[in-house]
Parts: C-alpha cells; structure tokens; sequence
C-alpha cells in the first residue's frame, strides 16, 4: 500500500470527525466528579473515550492546518500549536482520570476528588501545586488557539467558512459558560465538537476534488507561491 498526501489528509479528516463525535457525545455522559463516581466502569469507560477523542482531535487538526499551512503563515502556526497543544494536554489529564485517579481513590480520596476536579471550579482541600494551574493554561490554549486557527481557515479560503466560524463562535463563548452550573458549562464543548466534524468533512471532500482534478492543487501551490 502506497501512503499518499492524500491517504493522510483523509485520515486526518476522518479523526476530526470521529473526535468531534466524541467530544459531543461525552458532554452527555460524563459522570459526576465526585469520589463516587471514581469506582465505577463507567468513569474509566468515559475517560478512555476522552483520551482517544483528544488524540483524534490532535490528528485532526494537524492535517486541517497542514491542508491549510501554505496559506496560514506565523498566525496560523501559532493557532495550531496552541489547539494543538490544549489536546496533548487533555490526553494527558484524561489518561491520568482513567487510570490512576481510581487508584489512588482508596488510600487519598480527598487527592483525587481534587485531581479529577480541576475543571469543576470549587477550591482544592489539597495541595496540587502546579498542577492547579492546568485550567487556566488549558482555556488560555483552547480558545485562543482555535480562535486563531478559525481566522486562518476564513482567510486560506480552502476549507468551509461556516466550520471556521463555527469554530470561532464556539471558542468564544467558552469563557462565557464558565458562568453557568459545570453541568450546563459542559454543553459549550458541544459546538466545538461540531465545528470539528465539520472541518474534518471539509478536509474529506477537499481532499477527494484536488485527488480527481490535480490541476486544482497545482494551482492553489503557485498561488500560494
């Protein structure tokens, strides 16, 4: 099997759609962060989920900027790192609720009902050094990052507008929802998950044009040029 550009960009279509899927459908069945919760399959199943949905997310969106990257300039590398770094982040954090917080839920509960959370804005009994951090520098990275690659993907003309805006709007308004109940703030990430499923089917069918009329790619590098 020969790996293409193109078998590529189609794979990084796929897992921004499969991981804007999952963004969505796990707002809707996210346990409660309490020590409870901790015990339970289905905590571990949820957050497994969360961890593969942040890798495809990151999938994702590199191919969406590398479609892009001719076009994008510094802003546009800058948004991907920042969005891109937000997933690495998640992965990370998403791992460590699945795997480990149940552990250490036996011999330190009040540890890991703090660890687990850090995103649901009530005050650590804890000490979780900089790790208390990690929700600043995690919105910080999210809207900004996708806000920039949203002006990008506009201004490449490459990928569907609407996504980007959507893209856009849904960073935005994140900061926003951190004002209502965390189990309402959770239904800002379902727009974003749409906005991924959207720029994943637009890179889909982009990719399917310029493989049936190369002349099209041709074209945009000497523009690009």
């Amino acid at each position: 099997m020969t790996i293409t550009t193109t078998t590529l960009t189609r794979a990084a279509a796929v897992a921004a759609v499969l991981g804007g899927l999952a963004y969505v459908l796990i707002q809707f069945i996210h346990p409660a962060d309490v020590i409870e919760s901790l015990s339970t399959q289905a905590w571990v199943n949820v957050h497994i989920l969360s961890f593969a949905e942040a890798i495809l997310a990151l999938i994702g969106v590199t191919g969406i900027y590398l479609y892009q990257s001719p076009k994008v300039g510094l802003v546009g590398l800058t948004g991907y790192l920042m969005f891109g770094l937000f997933f690495i982040l998640q992965a990370s954090f998403n791992f460590a609720e699945a795997l480990i917080a149940p552990l250490i839920a036996v011999s330190a509960p009040q540890l890991a009902v703090d660890f687990v959370g850090l995103f649901g804005r009530y005050p650590a009994e804890t000490d979780l050094g900089a790790l208390a951090a990690l929700p600043t520098v995690g919105a910080i990275l999210y809207v900004v990052g996708a806000i920039l690659l949203g002006i990008v993907t506009i201004r490449a003309r490459l990928l569907s507008r609407g996504a980007a805006v959507l893209l856009i709007v849904a960073a935005a308004v994140t900061p926003l929802a951190a004002l209502l109940p965390h189990a309402l703030e959770r239904m800002a990430a379902v727009p974003m998950g749409f906005a991924l499923v959207w720029l994943g089917y637009s890179l889909w069918m982009n990719s399917r044009t310029n493989a049936s009329h190369p002349a099209l790619v041709d074209s945009d590098r000497i523009a690009a040029s």
